[in-house]
């Protein structure tokens, strides 16, 4: 580990950040978001909402929180962090107590509509009308032709010994679980550094891929580099990371030739259903939105609406488009990506990380994405989208 190759001055010098940087990991380290957001309901609240013909809107159950929220903001916001000396450092973990402070008060409001939103907007933002206008963009293309590997034919076996056999080309563990609690067919959960499959799913070859690519390719590797930092900071999450994280991992599918335009079009509903979530629109509305007038068929209608919707109105989704045409620039630009990988990291905070690694705070991360190495993307469509987005 990196950790324990600090040189004794320095873990001297910086004592009060390693304080402060350990006592926040030991509070924050097994609060996941996403093992709190989806609902434990959806299939049954999905038969009820399609025998109802779109209209009642669905009534989600969620997982109890497991901490005492008030007492953990309270230990969150308590840090004396004037007891750091370096600026540059002091400003840092003054903003990354804001946000898991917002986090965890976006946890502990799931289910109650307005309060987990306007938490939620706090943290991930809201859709802006570049970002509809691209998802727009997008949707004008006509749809590929229906190719064998879209297929959905593999189970959730299958698709635990593909994600095994491609892991073995990194050095790390790959933890495998299957769940029935998540909207994904697959994620990576942060905390356990374990990747989850959805239990009753179906995957296609390119899904296969495409997952890969981006479960194991981008975030297990940043899973894995935080971890391996002097600072949990970087392991559990430094603010304003979901955008940068996210749009790294559609450019490994892009790079690994896994993404397709049914892909990008996925994208797309997302930031349309968030910008309907923003505008006032319930579940039936946005729904209406996504499967009649945009014609996507039920199921995966559904399914965005639901990932928009739950806990009461989750603005992530839309941070995933925005996310891949900034990295996408980034990539035109030949700007590496080396820094963006050292754990789960932002842009907006790409200067931070440089001061910390000049100073001896921070490493380079163990593990590259093994697919930025080579570009294997053969679609000249997606190259025309993704070269045109504002």
């Amino acid at each position: 580990m990196i950790d324990a190759a600090i040189r004794p001055e320095l873990r001297a010098k910086y004592r009060n950040v390693f304080e402060i940087d350990a006592h926040l990991d030991r509070l924050v380290k097994r609060i996941e978001l996403l093992s709190y957001i989806n609902p434990l309901n959806a299939e049954k609240e999905k038969h009820r909402f399609f025998a109802s013909k779109y209209t009642k809107e669905p009534q989600f159950k969620y997982p109890k929180v497991k901490f005492d929220a008030y007492k953990l903001n309270r230990l969150i916001l308590s840090h004396r962090i004037d007891r750091i000396e370096d600026e540059v450092i002091r400003e840092l973990y003054k903003e990354v107590i804001y946000f898991y402070a917002n986090m965890v008060q976006c946890i502990e409001t799931i289910g109650s509509k307005n309060k987990f939103y306007y938490n939620s907007l706090r943290v991930y933002g809201t859709p802006r009308e570049r970002d509809v206008e691209n998802a727009r963009f997008i949707l004008h293309f006509d749809d590929e032709p229906a190719f064998a590997s879209m297929e959905k034919r593999h189970s959730p076996e299958d698709a635990k010994d593909y994600f095994e056999s491609f892991a073995k080309d990194y050095a790390f563990p790959l933890k495998v679980r299957f769940s029935t609690h998540i909207s994904a067919d697959a994620m990576v959960s942060n905390s356990n550094q374990t990747l989850l499959i959805k239990r009753n799913a179906r995957f296609s070859d390119n899904q296969l891929l495409t997952l890969a690519h981006h479960e194991i390719g981008i975030h297990l590797v940043t899973t894995y580099n935080g971890l391996a930092q002097p600072l949990k900071i970087f392991s559990n999450g430094l603010p304003q990371n979901v955008e940068t994280q996210e749009g790294l991992a559609v450019l490994s599918e892009y790079m690994g030739g896994a993404l397709t335009l049914k892909r990008l079009k996925e994208l797309s509903y997302r930031v349309l259903a968030s910008d309907s979530l923003s505008k006032g629109y319930g579940f039936a509305a946005t729904f209406d939105l996504i499967h009649n007038q945009y014609k996507l068929n039920r199921e995966e209608a559904f399914g965005i609406t639901l990932r928009a919707h739950r806990g009461g109105g989750f603005t992530k989704d839309r941070l995933y488009l925005s996310g891949l045409s900034k990295i996408y620039k980034r990539y035109l630009k030949e700007q590496p990506m080396d820094r963006l990988l050292t754990g789960k990291v932002s842009m907006d905070y790409e200067k931070h990380i440089a001061y910390l690694q000049r100073i001896g705070l921070a490493a380079d991360g163990l593990h590259p994405c093994l697919s930025f190495s080579k570009k294997n993307n053969t679609n000249s469509t997606l190259d025309f989208i993704l070269n045109n987005l504002k």
